[in-house]
């Protein structure tokens, strides 16, 4: 009996069980033998990988019901196969072969996102078509490049819950006159920042895809909350929830140059990825805004809060539950069927596009400027970021050709007009 295995790598995501439960359920319908192997690619990496230990078969029973439940069965880390860079660690590329074969694994399913899909596909590459691999794209923050912009599952649930999250928040901001600044998880897009932020219509969110490629300081971003704070109270309220997607801290220079003013290095993960949440990206904006308000002789009270592991091990809503059993599903299809074989001993990322699968190999899903998996951003040009632009406040350059507002303004910031333009016209540009 031919054998599949099944692998979750990365952070939580809602929806991983529901993965697990589908894969199990067809392979052993289409007469596979079924492994789940624990934590990731930790244990099958090492030269101490116990099966007895590390593994655990799945069958019909297993895997009953849970694509209710939030987690992932298999637990998850974020172990990779890269040495640095996209180099490859030959010893733990040898012991996941040494593993497989050990096993008599023929097909294998990855669950993860960006950095997993990359280890899947160095995978994929050694075992010269002794293997199979199918990677099922899992991530809240939706940066893997799908086609027919469908998203990662996850990231529907995380941002349901997320949404009601910050309705909480707006309302608590609201009745106690107070302001929030609430950093959303998203390491290398804004997705889910400005997902919660336009479902819940929080006054800003900011995302690190609008200053394009520039690096920033942690000013440039205050001038924007600053100037939307100002323009509220000109509106006649002095709360607001503002969302910053956490990738904005990478927009301060260099990580060398943020680890600078915080005054501390910034932990990495095992991929070499900074961790963000190690960044306290709040309380830098806090800080600062409370110094500028305070020289207007002005007392404004901050609240900061992050929001993101709240979201990954959520129950997935039915979105997601549905969306999960169609990729593992597909994943288990494409495995098994009558695909050249130059394309299957690849591997590939398994995607949904119009209610059909779609298998998008290896190869194509690489970044050729980093030689990595693409990511992907938020699109500033869509409409759908335009719409979210015109529900936030924030200074505008009609509010600088309106002299009615801009004395509003200048009014509210307690500076001249001459000295408003001067101070806060680039906010605009």
């Amino acid at each position: 009996m031919d054998r599949l295995a099944i692998l979750v790598g990365g952070g939580p995501a809602p929806g991983i069980n529901g993965v697990i439960g589908s894969v199990t359920e067809e392979a052993v319908k289409r007469g596979l033998e079924v492994i789940g192997i624990y934590d990731g690619f930790r244990w099958i990496s090492r030269s101490s990988f116990e099966p007895s230990v590390h593994t655990v078969k799945l069958d019909m029973d297993t895997v009953s019901g849970i694509h209710f439940h939030g987690g992932s069965i298999l637990r998850t880390s974020r172990d990779s196969l890269i040495k640095t860079g996209v180099t490859p660690d030959e010893d733990k590329v040898g012991n996941v072969r040494k593993a497989m074969e050990g096993l008599g694994i023929r097909y294998l399913v990855t669950i993860g996102g960006d950095d997993t899909a990359f280890s899947a596909s160095i995978v994929a590459r050694s075992m010269e078509g002794k293997l199979y691999v199918a990677h099922v794209p899992k991530t809240i923050d939706n940066d893997l490049p799908l086609p027919g912009n469908m998203p990662t599952f996850g990231f529907q649930t995380a941002r349901h819950l997320a949404t009601q999250l910050l309705q909480n928040i707006m309302e608590d901001a609201r009745i106690t006159s107070r302001w929030y600044f609430v950093v959303a998880m998203g390491r290398s897009a804004g997705h889910l920042a400005l997902g919660m932020g336009k479902a819940a219509n929080a006054t800003l969110t900011i995302i690190p895809e609008e200053f394009g490629e520039k690096k920033i300081m942690v000013k440039d971003v205050c001038d924007i909350i600053e100037g939307s704070m100002i323009k509220r109270k000109a509106m006649g309220r002095d709360d607001g929830v503002a969302v910053v997607a956490e990738g904005v801290a990478l927009k301060f220079g260099e990580v060398e140059e943020l680890e600078a003013i915080l005054g501390k290095p910034i932990p990495r993960d095992p991929h070499g990825n900074p961790r963000l949440a190690e960044v306290p990206l709040g309380d830098l904006l806090k800080s600062e805004m409370e110094r500028r308000f305070s020289e207007r002789g002005e007392k404004i009270t901050i609240v900061t809060k992050d929001i993101g592991y709240e979201l990954r091990c959520a129950a997935p809503i039915p979105f997601d539950m549905e969306y999960t059993r169609d990729l593992g599903h597909g994943a288990v299809r494409y495995l098994l069927g009558d695909y050249p074989k130059e394309i299957k001993e690849k591997g590939a990322m398994i995607s949904i596009v119009d209610g059909r699968l779609n298998p998008i190999p290896f190869d194509q899903i690489i970044d050729p400027r980093t030689g990595r998996t693409a990511i992907r951003t938020v699109d500033i040009n869509s409409d759908s970021y335009l719409v979210a632009r015109s529900y936030m406040i924030r200074l505008e350059r009609s509010d600088f050709e309106d002299p009615d507002m801009l004395e509003r303004l200048a009014k509210a910031a307690k500076l001249s007009v001459e000295e408003f333009r001067k101070r806060f016209e680039g906010v605009v540009r």
